[in-house]
């Protein structure tokens, strides 16, 4: 399985409005924490450590970009 880079969220503004809200009244640590746990249920979800990794660099801009990262293992 490789990377989905393209759009593919189902309600995206929805998304963001409930990632927004979720964070709403946070102090800074409590915010870190909460994106830290996302993370990580996310991964748990993923599951495979390659597609981990590609959205690993393409967070860092490795490879120059998101798409650079998707073009390269094509």
């Amino acid at each position: 399985m490789e990377l989905i880079t393209t759009a593919h969220l189902e309600s995206p503004d929805d998304f963001y409005e409930a990632l927004i809200e979720a964070h709403r009244d946070l102090d800074v640590a409590a915010s870190h924490a909460l994106n830290a746990r996302l993370v990580l249920l996310l991964a748990n979800h993923i599951g495979s450590l390659h597609v981990l990794q590609q959205a690993l660099s393409a967070a860092r801009g490795g490879a120059g970009s998101a798409s650079a990262a998707s073009a390269a293992s094509a």
